[in-house]
């Protein structure tokens, strides 16, 4: 398993990691097979999609806001009942699959983490699976 470090900055934000996953794809030498990536925390997730346009995760990130408000009547203590339920709504992990050594990802297409409770140190891990013939 390979560890890819995250630090957030924001409470709410979502961080394109594609080149961080590529890059571990690269120094790992995985040629054929399916990448899991996953986030262990439950108030931080992971999700596959548009990085050409930065305006996108900013719309993202107001919908869910929209959905689900920092404040409502929430009975979780801790005051972050809304990040739980934007990661349970997101999801905690993708799968990709890589071939030839390189992620097959649409032109469009990005590996984004999730943050909804920050600003904190956070970490996705990868586990490559490969391909049997």
């Amino acid at each position: 398993m390979v560890i890819i470090p995250v630090s957030t900055s924001n409470r709410t934000e979502l961080i394109d990691i594609t080149g961080l996953v590529k890059e571990a794809v690269r120094k790992n030498k995985w040629v054929d097979g399916v990448l899991y990536i996953h986030v262990p925390h439950t108030t931080a997730g992971v999700t596959i999609n548009e990085h050409a346009d930065p305006a996108v995760r900013e719309d993202i990130i107001e919908a869910l806001n929209k959905l689900i408000p920092v404040r409502s009547s929430y009975r979780h203590s801790e005051g972050n009942s809304d990040a739980h339920i934007k990661t349970s709504l997101i999801g905690s992990s993708v799968m990709v699959s890589v071939e030839e050594g390189r992620l097959v990802l649409g032109r469009w297409q990005g590996v984004f983490f999730c943050e909804f409770d920050g600003p904190r140190r956070r970490e996705t891990y990868l586990k490559f699976i490969v391909a049997s013939a």
